[in-house]
């Protein structure tokens, strides 16, 4: 029974007693080899299937080299967006990109990084998983001397450079201009709070109603996941308190049109009842019924960012950079109560 285990130089050195140098110069008909071990090389290795490892050659030969990413879906525009601008950025650099997904799963993430190291890419682009609380297999990319960067779901700022979106900037202006168009109640539908984009988010959400002297509470705040049928049960869990919101700030748009799904299934208009904005502003925003106002990021530019960061530390560059891409604001027809004064109460 023939083994499926691809045959190596290794293979063919055993079986002619020779090095494994002397089978590489062998096939390619090096005047240093004689003609008849040139022959009895190549013909053994026709007879033994011997396939060249296409890895291997990028490495001995002027290739274009290999970055690997990561991301947690692939499948959305927010990443797939970000993807572009990296695999563009690599071509123009003379890299071609191998793309792998975690799933929003730890364990696939730490297989990913592991596979990609032993495929010797040069270095890799990564954004967390939603279950990712340990960073060891992270950190030990710095004992093998492997560049990473990390975009918008980062840690370990301080060992590595990140590319990410402003938001806690972002969540406080987004949180103004509920304020602005009449809303008091504002509530925020988060990811999980261990999360940095979670923290930051949330962060700029209560520096909103702090600056606005609107007192915080705790049971207008949900972060379970990043996922659609937790932004419905999160939805549920608020317009069933004794004294519900007027507005609510989706951590994206998944958990922000999973909000619109429920409020409208509870007979309530958006915005005129509960206004709503949601975040990465996917393009089904403008498809929605009302169009929906959210943070737009620029994420080609992101992508772009992160993979140019990453050539420069291939290339040798040691400081850790991060870098804040600015995000806006695109209003549309779900943050504003039109029966909303224009002037604003005294608070």
């Amino acid at each position: 029974m023939k083994s499926s285990k691809p045959t190596s130089l290794k293979d063919i050195a055993e079986i002619l007693g020779v090095s494994i140098p002397t089978v590489s110069r062998a096939l390619k008909n090096s005047p240093e080899i004689s003609l008849e071990l040139c022959a009895k090389t190549q013909k053994l290795a026709k007879e033994m299937n011997y396939r060249p490892n296409p890895f291997a050659l990028s490495l001995r030969k002027n290739a274009p080299r290999t970055i690997g990413v990561i991301v947690p879906d692939i499948v959305t525009h927010f990443f797939a967006s970000i993807l572009n601008g990296i695999e563009n950025t690599a071509i123009a650099n003379g890299y071609f990109i191998i793309i792998t997904t975690s799933h929003e799963s730890y364990e696939y993430e730490k297989r990913n990084i592991q596979n990609l190291v032993n495929m010797r890419v040069e270095g890799i682009i990564a954004s967390l998983s939603q279950e990712t609380t340990d960073y060891s297999h992270l950190s030990a990319l710095k004992d093998i001397n492997m560049p990473l960067l990390l975009f918008d779901r980062v840690c370990l700022t301080e060992q590595f450079s990140s590319v990410v979106a402003d938001g806690a900037y972002s969540a406080q202006t987004a949180t103004q201009h509920l304020l602005d168009n009449g809303s008091r109640r504002v509530a925020f539908i988060g990811g999980a709070n261990h999360l940095d984009i979670v923290k930051k988010r949330k962060h700029g959400y209560l520096e909103a109603l702090r600056n606005n002297r609107i007192p915080i509470e705790k049971e207008l705040v949900i972060c379970r996941k990043l996922d659609f049928e937790e932004g419905k049960i999160a939805t549920e869990t608020l317009l069933a308190l004794p004294n519900p919101p007027d507005a609510i700030l989706a951590m994206n748009d998944t958990l922000a049109f999973a909000a619109m799904e429920v409020i409208k299934s509870h007979g309530l208009r958006i915005p005129e009842d509960i206004a709503i904005i949601g975040y990465t502003d996917e393009q089904h925003a403008n498809y929605v019924e009302p169009k929906l106002s959210a943070i737009s990021h620029q994420t080609y530019k992101m992508g772009e960012s992160a993979c140019q960061l990453l050539i420069e530390q291939i290339k040798g560059e040691k400081t850790v950079k991060q870098v804040v891409v600015p995000t806006h604001l695109q209003i549309r027809e779900s943050s504003i109560k039109t029966t909303y004064s224009s002037k604003r109460p005294s608070l």
